[in-house]
């Protein structure tokens, strides 16, 4: 989905739309989780930031310039920020004697061989694919999607122009989707 249509669907959670939210939550919710376990390194964590992030999006849409930044740059600093809150929450985890058979009945909704199987296949065939990126290319890739960092941060860090930096990140991925679709992923 394209930042336009994100940034229109944005605009309809201003006015309350409950399916534009849900449409909004299907096509953002992979990446910025992504970015929420990239800074709280735990999943259970991430889980916490993402639901409180949204939550945030929900209720403060209105906030939303599409002039200043695009949907997914704002989102993303948003998921960011919670993360940064939260790591520097003090966490004293504490657990009841009396609540241990309340742990117990609990499911585990880890995932099972089968699913660690495939996502280790799918994370090496990503390796794989990653290599045959330039060096630029694949650190443009891993900054802007695994720490957040719109085009702008990016071009400021790398001390390079924005347009090469997007150039590098478009050509980077098309890259990408070609060598992932061909390991069938």
């Amino acid at each position: 989905m394209d930042a336009e249509q994100l940034s229109g669907l944005l605009s309809r959670c201003v006015l309350r739309d409950q399916q534009a939210f849900r449409t909004l939550y299907q096509h953002s919710s992979a990446k910025l989780f992504a970015v929420a376990v990239r800074i709280t390194r735990r999943r259970d964590w991430a889980e916490e930031v993402l639901q409180e992030s949204f939550i945030n999006i929900w209720n403060h849409a209105s906030g939303y310039n599409a002039a200043k930044s695009a949907p997914m740059t704002w989102m993303t600093a948003i998921v960011r920020n919670r993360a940064l809150d939260l790591l520097r929450r003090p966490r004293e985890v504490e657990i009841d004697e009396g609540h241990e058979d309340l742990m117990a009945s609990i499911p585990d909704e880890s995932p099972g061989p089968e699913e660690l199987l495939k996502q280790s296949m799918e994370a090496g065939a990503l390796a794989e694919c990653m290599k045959q990126l330039t060096g630029e290319q694949q650190k443009s890739i891993a900054l802007a999607f695994f720490n957040g960092l719109s085009h702008g941060e990016l071009a400021r860090q790398m001390q390079k122009p924005l347009g090469t930096v997007k150039t590098w990140i478009r050509r980077g991925l098309d890259r990408l989707k070609s060598c992932l679709d061909a390991h069938g992923i």
